[in-house]
């Protein structure tokens, strides 16, 4: 549906994309992989070009995380390249993830990216993508306001320790003003457990308890 925002747990339906390395099936090409879906306004653009030096100054965190980047604008191939080009010559840093180009809108216009207030360039979108496709966080900033790379990352890591652990991750994890770098063990959902939670792990109360991973 155009102009709407994919919901989390939704999977994301599979296309073929025009990229700066050829044409991909996404994201059934990345299946067991993690990955960053992001937007940005156009190429040639100063709060744009942070965003990619900073994105791949961080690949290898990235790689770290079985995470994958993908980069998307409604600007066509040919300018993705030259800009990539340029970035290189001029910054001294090789892209070397994929860009789509969505020069025609529909992957944008189908995935909420551009809003009818901010112009018709795409906003600052972040999807991530779990191994099977599927919706795991979103993110939209304004064009105005660039993206904290190292959010994304943290993100990244914490749906990864959510997922292979069955917790919660508390806030500003692993540096949380409570617990530091513990995670949260779900609420009780009976009596006979909230009774029991004091006596397994560390609590502030029964609805309230955290453990080291």
């Amino acid at each position: 549906m155009e102009g709407r925002i994919p919901v989390l747990g939704e999977k994301l339906e599979n296309r073929q994309v025009k990229t700066t390395h050829g044409v991909i099936n996404f994201p059934d090409d990345y299946k067991g992989k993690w990955v960053v879906l992001f937007s940005h306004p156009a190429d040639f653009t100063p709060v744009c070009t942070t965003e990619f030096v900073a994105f791949q100054k961080r690949i290898d965190q990235f790689k770290e995380l079985n995470c994958e980047l993908i980069g998307l604008s409604i600007d066509q191939v040919f300018s993705h390249i030259k800009w990539v080009e340029w970035i290189k010559e001029k910054l001294g840093v090789e892209i070397t993830f994929p860009i789509i180009a969505d020069d025609m809108g529909e992957i944008a216009k189908s995935l909420g990216m551009i809003s009818p207030y901010k112009g018709t360039n795409t906003v600052r979108a972040v999807f991530v993508l779990d191994p099977e496709g599927t919706i795991r966080l979103i993110l939209y900033y304004p064009q105005e306001i660039g993206r904290n790379i190292d959010e994304i990352i943290r993100a990244v890591k914490a749906l990864q320790v959510s997922d292979a652990n069955k917790v919660a991750i508390p806030a500003n994890w692993p540096n949380n003003e409570l617990i530091k770098d513990e995670v949260i063990i779900p609420p009780a959902s009976d009596v006979k457990t909230a009774a029991e939670r004091p006596k397994q792990y560390d609590c502030f109360d029964w609805w309230f308890c955290h453990k080291k991973i």
